[in-house]
């Protein structure tokens, strides 16, 4: 890859973050707000697995990126968690969603497959990686659409809220292929290693996009701000078409692209962008730059 992945330990300072931290839209914030809801969990759970599959990689360089990726990955669940406690403190109580994620990643998607299914133990975790690399697929797409997207800038959306997501989707844009390299390496060959990706992505698009629908609902429905929440598709492709939130149909043709024979990591975003957006955040600034720290 030519560089070091490394964590950055970041910091940041909710406490002048409004609930709608994008001004006067609802939808739009929570939309994006279902992935604090997402990803303390999940990225927690791609730590584990990796974890496991540490053993299997003879690669040193792999070796190396991985273990940065795990770091980032840790870090990045953390400050999603912080963001979680802060939804709490403006009276938007997130667990009776999150407690159901946590059970779909530490008991459906654990070390053992669920209810004694007879699956072996290496096929079970090359299952779950090829999972992660599909998720980390869409993350890298997500990614390098929040660093390009200019019209939340426009729309005044919260200065601490935008680094946090930037900061988070330069990281996904750094790593976009340590994912797909650890699968390709710990997931066999030929047809059987391309049959079990795709079925990663088969089995990881549509889940994704059901909790992201789901979640987004719960997070109107409970907004303590608005009278009567409601999640609605026409609501979501509006906020889309003023740039505020990916399109639905921008994420659903990222899906093709994944399942090409040929498909590598390297060809998704933009590694410049991604770049020079961590040599410019204020959190990732402060958390290299000695005596500096952003208050948490």
């Amino acid at each position: 890859m030519g560089y070091a992945i490394k964590p950055r330990r970041v910091t940041f300072d909710w406490k002048r973050t409004p609930l709608h931290w994008i001004p006067d839209e609802p939808t739009a914030t929570h939309v994006i707000n279902v992935l604090h809801l997402l990803l303390p969990a999940g990225e927690r759970w791609f730590v584990k697995v990796f974890k496991e599959a540490l053993p299997l990689v003879s690669d040193e360089q792999l070796l190396k990126d991985v273990k940065g990726f795990m770091g980032q990955e840790a870090t990045h669940s953390v400050q999603h968690a912080y963001v979680l406690e802060h939804l709490a403190e403006q009276n938007l109580d997130t667990s009776g969603y999150t407690r159901h994620v946590e059970w779909m990643f530490d008991v459906l998607l654990g070390e053992k497959p669920p209810w004694g299914v007879p699956i072996p133990r290496r096929e079970w975790l090359r299952f779950r990686l090829s999972l992660i690399a599909a998720i980390e697929h869409f993350t890298a797409v997500l990614g390098d659409w929040v660093l390009a997207a200019d019209a939340l800038d426009a729309a005044g959306t919260d200065e601490v809220m935008l680094d946090l997501l930037r900061w988070h989707g330069a990281e996904e844009v750094e790593h976009r292929a340590v994912a797909f390299d650890m699968y390709q390496h710990v997931g066999g060959t030929g047809i059987p290693r391309y049959l079990r990706r795709a079925e990663g992505m088969a089995f990881a698009w549509p889940t994704l996009t059901y909790l992201w629908i789901v979640g987004a609902r719960y997070l109107m429905r409970h907004d303590p701000r608005l009278a009567k929440g409601v999640y609605r598709l026409r609501d979501h492709r509006a906020a889309a078409g003023r740039g505020l939130v990916p399109s639905w149909a921008s994420l659903n043709a990222a899906m093709p692209r994944y399942l090409r024979r040929s498909y590598h990591p390297s060809q998704e975003g933009s590694m410049r962008r991604a770049v020079e957006y961590l040599a410019v955040s204020p959190a990732a600034r402060a958390a290299t730059t000695p005596g500096r720290a952003a208050a948490s």
